[in-house]
């Protein structure tokens, strides 16, 4: 079951969507209202860590398009895949880590590649001119001495 809802969040490519929008701009009643819930339902979810509103300065919480994407997943996997909350918590904190280790893989090839085009680079440098560096001598075989043997054969 957990294995079809990581495919769904992948080919929803939830969190890939909805990094982009974090202002917190919505006041509770708006954001539940967007998500279909209610601002109680909002305010549980925050006590619980499932979702992380912002505050405005006399302490009222604001949410993001993100945050209301994340409680319409959240509400879509406890209604209708029926995951209790604690793994509805669990799935979201692994999608993310999946997501952010993604991102380090893609920045790690871009280097990667980086590196090898300017060792291409140096190494051209420093021979210019392949026809004058020797060619590497090829490993000798190794000799292993083997005593004849004194019996007859």
């Amino acid at each position: 079951m957990t294995a079809d809802l990581t495919r769904s969040f992948l080919a929803h490519g939830f969190f890939a969507e909805v990094q982009s929008d974090d202002a917190k701009v919505l006041i509770i009643s708006v954001a539940a209202r967007m998500a279909g819930m209610h601002p109680q339902t909002l305010r549980q979810y925050d006590r619980m860590g499932l979702v992380q509103p912002g505050r405005a300065s006399g302490g009222g919480r604001r949410y993001s398009a993100r945050d209301v994407a994340l409680l319409r997943e959240i509400q879509h996997l406890s209604q209708d895949a029926g995951v209790n909350l604690a793994g509805v918590k669990r799935i979201i904190e692994l999608e993310q880590l999946a997501y952010e280790l993604q991102q380090r893989l893609a920045d790690a090839e871009v280097e990667l590649a980086a590196a090898q085009h300017r060792l291409a680079q140096l190494e051209a440098l420093t021979y210019p001119r392949r026809d004058l560096v020797p060619a590497r001598a090829t490993p000798t075989a190794l000799v292993v001495w083997k005593p004849r043997s004194t019996q007859p054969n």
